[in-house]
């Protein structure tokens, strides 16, 4: 389960994504509003040269051929076909109906251009162009609509579409139907010959082995005394051998019984002896009385025991003998049924043969039969099919129906103006959009505080908007002061130890700001209470004399060259605690002078003298000056232009300094433009602390953008 904290922070990703897509299309808007007006122009004008036309649709109705109210060809499944409307669509712009229109309008005098006869296949392509069939839903109407300037043949074209494709399928109907009927008709003259030949060798087989057949029709005539004696037969084999069956059991049950069960074997075959009657309730009294007597304690010696012993072996005797004797009984009895059965066999078998020999004689007789009343029923099937399709031809079918004729229409349908202009707004905005992101994927520039400080590795120390004044030549206090003392406090914090006093600006290319940020910072600086001392070592194409408005006709290329001292050279401003040293000319043979020892003791003797100095120079990458002072400066910081120059070009100004030995402490993200860029708004917050507040608007200074009033444009 997400914790609130996550849910929140998933939240703010989103909307940072918004508004990452914001801010393109704001920085894009004019690209964006560029095609968008041309897409629009363009749709415009495409639209209003088009050629007006005129549309005419006919309704009819559609029916497949198997819902006919008979089937010729016997029943069949009755089942929608998802298939069959876009089928007849396809049909429809077939050669086969579009040619006979073309033949009956005479399209191609009407459709071929003055002095010039296109060709048929030309026509049909042009006509099939103008053809739009479509399908009203949940039903089997559909619609054919034709395009064309004048409007009576646009309705003209339409209806002779949809009778050509009536009268196309009225045709194959009847062709179809005939077709059937003479594949009927074929098949029942067949069938009528197989059920004559059928019936002529059934009645020979008939009469030559005497088969007597009270009914040739019907399967079920045919009932011989064969079949009812062998069913007698079984019926008395099958009683006979219940019997013997029923003695056998009996007979084992009694063998298996002792005398004096003899009841129950008595009970078992239903016998009343009344001798077993008597002796039986003795035998089991005498049992009694003995078993009394032993208890009563008498010997078995006793005079009265043996008498008794004596008399209960006789009743045995007698018993036994009587038991054998039904025994003997039923074995009699069951040999007398076994000799039954054995007669009743032997007549089931010659009743058997004499019924298979009587069912192989009249097996042919059958069989010829069977195939006789089966080839008539089929034949009866014919005739009804051929009777159906006589009723069929006779019951009037439409399989294409026209409900709603085409008429002239009053006004054009093509082109579509307002949904044309919709769609192409439309596809303008997107197509705008899409080229934006495009080119704002393509554009490898830094864009944001993150790209810097993922691809450089380097903090930012501040960022500087667009339009920024030169602040040496405003009177009074400005808005812009404010950026560059976010920088000189960050600078402070980020500077490699409190002794390190001289700085250099960096930069990849010309134009992106440096000389007009370092100005600014050092008149900063010097607000803040230091000794600050601004030096122009770009002896190639100085700026900083154009800033604080001096001459350059003497300066560094002089002390460089032995022609003064640094008193000499160094100017003072109408800045309190700023101090200039302008570049001075440059020969051209002198180009390498900043690498020399003295140009080395020359920062090192200000560095002394001065709590901050800033030394200007050109960009690092194609000049060696400039890695000349990194490489003697205790800082140095990078000046990148927003969406100017790619990184991989700023990583190669990062690698430049390393390279010689310099320490970069950060960068400074210069010319954003906050108006359209809402990620840095909140960098320009501070222009509503410095608004004049009313009435106070006469008594300040119009503010003056970089090198406005010098006439210069800062180059590096």
């Amino acid at each position: 389960m997400s914790s609130p904290l996550n849910d929140n922070h998933d939240a703010n990703e989103v909307k940072l994504h918004f508004l990452d897509y914001w801010r393109v299309i704001k920085l894009r808007s004019g690209l964006i509003l560029l095609t968008f007006f041309l897409v629009i122009v363009t749709v415009g004008l495409y639209v209003f040269f088009l050629p007006r036309e005129f549309y005419s649709r006919v309704t009819m109705e559609v029916k497949p051929d198997n819902q006919r109210s008979i089937e010729l060809l016997g029943p069949s499944a009755r089942s929608y076909d998802p298939g069959f409307i876009p089928t007849q669509f396809a049909i429809m712009k077939k050669p086969e109906i579009l040619y006979p229109v073309i033949k009956r309008l005479d399209l191609t005098k009407r459709f071929s251009p003055p002095g010039l006869e296109l060709p048929e296949q030309a026509i049909l392509v042009m006509l099939e162009d103008a053809m739009v069939v479509q399908e009203q839903r949940n039903t089997s109407l559909i619609e054919i609509g034709i395009y064309n300037k004048e409007r009576e043949l646009a309705a003209a074209i339409a209806n002779t579409i949809a009778i050509v494709y009536q009268e196309r399928r009225l045709d194959d109907l009847q062709k179809n139907f005939e077709r059937a009927v003479a594949q009927i008709q074929d098949e029942l003259r067949n069938q009528r010959d197989i059920v004559s030949d059928l019936f002529l060798q059934a009645a020979k087989v008939r009469q030559e082995d005497g088969i007597v057949d009270p009914d040739p029709e019907s399967l079920n005539s045919l009932i011989t005394m064969g079949d009812a004696s062998v069913r007698l037969s079984e019926q008395l084999f099958g009683e006979q051998s219940a019997k013997v069956q029923q003695l056998k059991s009996q007979l084992t049950r009694v063998q298996q019984l002792k005398p004096e069960e003899l009841m129950e074997a008595m009970r078992i075959l239903g016998i009343e002896d009344q001798t077993v009657l008597q002796i039986l309730p003795a035998l089991l009294a005498a049992r009694g009385e003995e078993a009394r007597l032993l208890e009563s304690g008498l010997a078995d010696n006793h005079p009265r025991l043996k008498s008794l012993r004596a008399q209960m072996s006789i009743y045995n005797g007698i018993l036994k003998d009587q038991l054998d004797s039904i025994s003997r009984s039923l074995a009699t009895r069951l040999s007398i049924e076994e000799n039954t059965q054995a007669v009743f066999v032997a007549r089931l078998d010659d009743a058997k043969k004499k019924h298979i020999e009587e069912r192989t004689r009249m097996n042919k007789y059958v069989e010829l039969k069977s195939k006789y009343i089966m080839a008539k029923q089929l034949m009866q099937i014919s005739e009804q099919r051929l009777n159906a399709a006589r009723i069929e031809n006779q019951i009037s079918f439409l399989p294409a129906k026209i409900w709603e004729k085409a008429e002239a229409a009053v006004k054009p349908s093509r082109p579509k103006v307002a949904m044309s202009m919709v769609l192409a707004a439309l596809v303008g905005l997107i197509i705008g959009i899409g080229l934006a992101f495009f080119i704002e994927y393509l554009d490898t520039s830094v864009k944001t505080i993150d790209d810097i400080e993922r691809f450089l590795a380097l903090p930012v120390l501040a960022v500087v908007p667009k339009d920024i004044t030169i602040l040496i030549q405003q009177k009074g206090e400005t808005p812009d002061a404010e950026a560059y003392r976010i920088l000189k406090a960050n600078i402070e914090f980020n500077k490699t130890d409190r002794e390190a006093n001289t700085f250099t600006l960096v930069s990849g290319g010309p134009g992106e700001g440096k000389s007009t940020t370092l100005n600014n910072l050092a008149y900063t600086f010097a607000k803040g209470g230091y000794k600050v001392l601004v030096v122009d070592a770009d002896l190639r194409r100085p700026s900083q004399h154009r800033l604080f408005e001096v001459d350059n006709s003497f300066g560094l290329a002089d002390y460089l060259q032995g022609r003064a001292q640094i008193d000499e050279i160094t100017k003072s401003t109408k800045v309190e605690n700023l101090a200039f040293i302008p570049s001075g000319i440059l020969q051209n043979e002198d180009v390498g002078i900043l690498n020399s020892g003295r140009m080395a003791e020359f920062i090192k003797k200000v560095k002394r003298q001065y709590e901050v100095v800033f030394v200007d120079s050109t960009p690092i990458l194609g000049v060696s000056d400039a890695s000349v002072l990194v490489s003697e400066m205790d800082n140095t910081i990078m000046v990148v232009q927003h969406r100017r120059f790619p990184r991989s070009m700023l990583q190669r100004v990062k690698q430049a300094v390393l390279h010689v030995g310099g320490k970069l402490i950060g960068v400074v993200l210069n010319n954003v433009d906050t108006k359209h860029d809402d990620s840095y708004s909140y960098y320009s917050n501070y222009n509503d602390y410095y608004s004049p507040k009313p009435g106070e608007e006469d008594h300040l200074p119009a503010p003056v953008a970089a090198g406005a009033k010098s006439g210069h444009n800062d180059q590096y």
